[in-house]
């Protein structure tokens, strides 16, 4: 038998050291075989006593003090604003909240009302000629009242058709005196969805531009490059004001590059999302430009991916113009994004600042920027970027994030391989150990990831959803104590029965190598897939090797010392604060969307999965702290009790999920519309007709709360889908009927608008190539959807919408987007229908639904009698519509 001088000189202390009992221990250890010197076989190694292991009350206590720490610098750095300036030459954010509280002033602003249309328009007017008036005469300023036509198709919920009919676009142009041949666009939109003042989406971005547009023209510098600022009148009416600008306006083609300012919430910090495609120089022109950066690959890749339902003005300048841009949103508090508390109060002062002095130095640099002239030489591939904790930005291209990636990886596998590479029965043992460890690591995660969701399942059959959405800190006591508890007891079980005579100090050391192993994985297969967020991966593999150097000599050493756990924590503080942070701003994006993503997804299932994975990602370089504690029992009761009474409380529904806070509301979404549907046969002659208050609540507890308050909204009137009509016969104004499948139908009154919807067919000609060509007129308000549905047999083979090739939408149905402007003339289309070999007597049933959104036609007095009945914790946003489908 072989064995090192040092073990033999640490068995001889301890004989002599050691008591009798001890002592006839050790001797009868040193009868049975030698396993090797570490202990790999499964057995503690001989001779080395017990190790020095972590107790478990001020382990725990430095983990929790550590991980809330953590928590505080990342809710620090998102607070830290800026404070307004002193020099009249920068930025004015009081200027800017006064041009905002101006046009929130005019009420909701809808595509088509006069508020959008007029009001809002000639004050943006007014305000740009008196800051023409001011400005240098170094510059030239031109003002464009657009008012374009047009129709396009989008991939955007299932893919549907939008036609739009002489809405508003107002665009500046700021050039130099002599003129210039390249411009860079920067992009707000004025009009508000209904019932809302739209404050954060979008006013307040126009309002930063007004103030940009006049602080730029003050300046004595001249520019190289034109800045153009659109403010248009039709983002909310699914993008189509921008769609009109870029392909329809004369100064289109010179953009270059363009800045797109939105919002997903009210005021805070704005977030760059997305940028490009492959233009790494914009992103580096931000990182020169900002003075408060806040940008994350991350999130454009979470964007792009389509898990939000959202779009914005990006894909239209993007997809129709080709042109490169960035694309930046305020994300805070989600919660009242498009309701009536989306008032010019809520967004503060050093909000506006910030994003102020961002844009402006970013605007001005591209327009003193050489590269504006040459932007498509600079595709060179994506990029990789992501701010640090709000103070700077790092970037790199994509290539060299992937040569970076794959060289953390090879020092993962060096590590790695010092391990394999010894004597051939140490190197079987240790991957064998590994392999069991992984195992049981990912057994682990399974477990504790089924055993959360069958409590999410549970919570949601019952009706308590949600019970999160005001209190955030009950989705960690109930998902995530619940989830740590899991994965902390199936370790302590692995531990005392599978490990029972297994060195502690060498689990500590596989574990360790098991979550290393995981993150390299992760790290390669990101890499390999192209994702950019793999950097994510990268900095935790690169910072736990970094941290195994720093405590290899007290671990080694001492063992699992208090030491030993402050520098191991002190080397994994980077890749923890900044998943943390990267966890907060998901979380700030995430779960306000859950209060409106439809009745068919259960959020508590979603809110469950995303904790259990942050609880997995966070604990992942703690698990070796399990088998490196003298015990764990305390832990898991502690954090079983906390699930315990979270659940019960839950259950007896203590945590209402909504809020009518002023100062902080959390309010439940409803749609209301007051509805005539009229369903005429293939003679034109009306077959049925009904009336009715028709509900929509906007997440998964539908009307379950609302009911109490309102006992006739209940269950025994939900609405029942026509089968035979396209979107089951009820007026959606997108076609999102797939995500809103519970609704409710109240009988109601006829009522008849003013404005009443003109229908007719003007002709039906026979074409030359075997088709029908059906050609319409129709003339309403400002608003409509249009839907076909071929019958059996016939295909719908060209139209005069989109780019002429029907688009057909995830429900099978085409659906078409209509809003005009002022003084519309009526819509005129037409549609081609190939019926096969056999005649059919039926080709295509067509529906119109229309939504009056503003003026003497938009309520009702049973809108207005049951709206005034809803309970102040609710948002209803109500209005008139009417469904009429015909047969030819």
């Amino acid at each position: 038998m072989e064995r090192s001088s040092a073990v033999v000189g640490a068995v001889r202390r301890l004989r002599t050291q050691a008591p009798p009992q001890q002592q006839q221990q050790q001797r009868r250890r040193h009868q049975r075989p030698e396993k090797d010197e570490e202990g790999r076989d499964g057995e503690k190694p001989a001779g080395r006593g017990c190790p020095r292991l972590l107790p478990e009350a001020r382990a725990s206590l430095a983990l929790l003090l550590y991980l809330l720490g953590l928590r505080g610098l990342v809710h620090v750095s998102f607070q830290r604003l800026v404070q307004p300036p002193r020099d009249p030459r920068e930025f004015d954010a009081a200027r800017a909240r006064t041009y905002l509280e101006n046009i929130t002033a005019f009420g909701p602003r809808v595509v088509g009302s006069p508020e959008n249309e007029i009001l809002t328009v000639n004050y943006l007017i007014q305000q740009i000629k008196a800051i023409e008036i001011e400005s240098s005469n170094v510059h030239k300023i031109a003002v464009d009242v657009q008012r374009p036509t047009g129709t396009f198709s989008i991939d955007f919920l299932g893919g549907f058709t939008s036609y739009y009919d002489n809405i508003t676009n107002v665009v500046v142009k700021l050039e130099p005196r002599s003129g210039a041949e390249h411009a860079v666009l920067s992009n707000c939109h004025f009009d508000s969805v209904p019932n809302t003042p739209g404050a954060s989406d979008d006013a307040v971005s126009c309002s930063v531009m007004l103030e940009i547009l006049h602080t730029l023209s003050k300046s004595p510098e001249p520019l190289q490059h034109a800045i153009i600022f659109l403010f248009n009148g039709a983002e909310e009416s699914v993008l189509q004001a921008s769609h009109g600008f870029i392909t329809q306006h004369h100064w289109a083609k010179s953009i270059r590059a363009f800045i797109n300012l939105e919002a997903a919430g009210v005021g805070g910090k704005e977030l760059v999302f997305q940028t490009g495609p492959e233009n790494a120089w914009l992103v580096q022109a931000y990182i020169s430009a900002a003075k408060h950066p806040f940008a994350c690959v991350v999130a454009q890749e979470v964007f792009q991916s389509g898990i939000i339902p959202a779009d914005t003005d990006f894909r239209i300048y993007r997809d129709f113009g080709h042109i490169p841009g960035i694309d930046l949103a305020f994300i805070e508090n989600g919660y009242i994004y498009h309701t009536k508390y989306d008032t010019a109060d809520r967004i503060l002062t050093d909000s506006i600042q910030r994003a102020g002095d961002n844009i402006l130095g970013v605007l001005k640099y591209l327009a003193k920027s050489d590269n504006l002239g040459k932007s498509y030489e600079y595709q060179h591939g994506e990029t990789v970027f992501f701010d640090v904790f709000g103070v700077f930005i790092l970037a790199y291209p994509a290539r060299v994030g992937a040569i970076l990636n794959f060289v953390i990886t090879a020092l993962s596998v060096i590590y790695l391989g010092k391990k394999i590479l010894q004597p051939r029965k140490r190197a079987i043992s240790y991957l064998r150990e590994l392999a069991i460890a992984f195992v049981f690591t990912v057994l682990t995660w399974l477990i504790s990831l089924l055993g959360i969701l069958i409590v999410a399942v549970f919570i949601s059959l019952i009706g308590r959803s949600l019970s999160w959405y005001t209190h955030f800190y009950v989705s960690i006591f109930l998902y995530g104590t619940a989830a740590l508890a899991k994965l902390i007891f199936v370790h302590t079980l692995v531990k005392r029965f599978h490990y029972k005579n297994t060195n502690e100090q060498l689990l500590g050391e596989i574990f360790f190598d098991v979550s290393l192993v995981f993150w390299s994985i992760m790290l390669v297969l990101l890499t390999y897939l192209g994702f950019c967020s793999a950097f994510v991966s990268a900095i935790w593999v690169a910072f736990p090797l970094l941290t195994k150097l720093m405590t290899y000599k007290e671990f080694k050493e001492k063992g699992a010392t208090m030491k030993f756990l402050l520098i191991y924590l002190l080397g994994m503080f980077v890749p923890y604060l900044y998943l943390m942070y990267l966890n907060w701003i998901i979380y700030e994006m995430f779960i306000p969307i859950l209060g409106r993503s439809g009745s068919e997804i259960p959020p508590d299932i979603l809110m469950a999965s995303f904790v259990v994975v942050s609880s997995i990602l966070l604990s992942s370089y703690f698990l070796n702290f399990i088998y490196l504690a003298r015990s764990t029992k305390k832990t898991v009761v502690t954090l079983t009790t906390v699930f315990a009474v979270a659940f019960i409380l839950v259950c007896s529904g203590v945590f209402f999920p909504y809020s009518s806070d002023s100062a902080n509301p959390r309010p439940k979404r409803v749609f209301l519309q007051h509805l005539n549907r009229r369903f005429h046969d293939l003679d034109g002659h009306l077959a049925k007709s009904d009336s009715g208050i028709w509900i929509n609540g906007l997440d998964y507890g539908g009307i379950s709360h609302v009911t109490p308050h309102i006992p006739e909204l209940n269950d025994t009137i939900r609405t029942k889908c026509e089968e035979e009509s396209p979107l089951c016969g009820l007026p959606w104004i997108l076609p999102v009927d797939y995500l809103f499948r519970k609704n409710w139908y109240l009988p109601a009154p006829e009522i008849i608008p003013k404005n009443s919807i003109r229908f007719q067919l003007l002709s039906k000609e026979q074409m030359p190539w075997d088709s029908t060509k059906l050609t319409f007129e129709i003339s309403g308000p400002s608003h409509m959807s249009l839907y076909l549905r071929p019958q059996q047999g016939v295909t719908l083979s060209r139209w005069s919408l989109g780019d002429g090739t029907p688009v057909v939408n995830i429900g099978g149905d085409y659906f078409v987007y209509y809003s005009h402007g002022l003084q519309a003339l009526p819509w005129r289309f037409w549609i081609e229908m190939k019926v096969s070999d056999e005649p059919v007597k039926e080709m295509v049933t067509l529906a119109i639904a229309t939504h009056y959104y503003f003026g003497e036609d938009q309520k009702s007095p049973q809108l207005l009698a049951l709206s005034g009945r809803f309970p102040n914790w609710t948002f209803h946003s109500s209005w008139v519509s009417t469904y009429d489908q015909f047969v030819f």
